[in-house]
């Protein structure tokens, strides 16, 4: 885990276990009546007794081990919204399963309700901040199928910058595939529908939109729309370095 996501943990057995989903701090207390808390192999008889970093905690024969912070990779799916409530529609957090709920998750940026692909799902501020800064310039790559066919104008156009009423979009990468009307997109930035009106200024409209990478760190090709996997040490390593 990177450095500045380590932190001293010292704090009370009731809340180092219902931090890690194990139990309500209600229950806790049950827990340690019934002599099935050890700390260090020994018998826990307090709820506030103190744990630290290298505890070894036990409960009812399962040691447990308390996270923080929990960072997710979704392969969003088209119909859902990059938020955690709507009264309208489906919500990203929705296809989070009820053991990581206590962790309070939220997507990293948002992608459009018609727009599938990689979504990072997180409680860690900090990390959040290293992927959205405007400052870090982590792009984004899309791939997109177009109704109309790019040209090596167009390619050019993206290189050189956009304007729009609210934004300059920055030098963006356009890759042309054999079929014109299916393209990459590299993007810096993250405005409101900022890929179609990229496109519409050319003329074109999007038909899909699927992001399939946030600077390193890429879409897992095993994940189906709706399903998510646990970031590595490794992947959550590079995006800090802004690899």
């Amino acid at each position: 885990m990177p450095s500045f996501l380590l932190k001293e943990l010292y704090m009370r057995i009731d809340k180092y276990i219902s931090g890690c989903g194990y139990a309500s701090r209600k229950d806790v207390k049950k827990l340690i009546k019934q002599g099935l808390v050890f700390i260090d192999g020994e018998v826990c008889k307090k709820p506030e007794e103190q744990t630290d970093e290298n505890s070894i905690v036990e409960v009812d024969g399962e040691r447990l081990i308390y996270r923080e912070f929990v960072y997710l990779m979704l392969n969003k799916p088209q119909g859902c919204v990059s938020a955690v409530y709507d009264k309208k529609y489906p919500v990203v957090t929705e296809f989070v399963p009820e053991e990581y709920a206590h962790f309070e998750v939220y997507p990293v940026g948002r992608l459009d309700i018609d727009t599938e692909g990689l979504l990072i799902l997180t409680n860690d501020g900090q990390f959040a901040h290293e992927m959205t800064s405007p400052k870090k310039d982590v792009y984004k790559r899309y791939f997109a199928v177009l109704d109309k066919p790019m040209e090596e104008k167009d390619v050019e156009i993206f290189a050189g910058g956009m304007e729009f009423k609210e934004f300059t979009a920055k030098s963006a990468k356009l890759e042309i595939t054999e079929n014109p009307n299916e393209v990459y997109i590299e993007i810096a930035e993250g405005k409101f529908h900022q890929v179609k009106r990229m496109i519409a200024a050319l003329g074109g409209r999007v038909s899909y939109l699927k992001r399939i990478s946030m600077g390193s760190l890429e879409l897992d090709k095993k994940l189906q729309p709706g399903d998510y996997r646990m970031l590595t040490e490794e992947e959550i390593d590079r995006i800090v370095k802004g690899e």
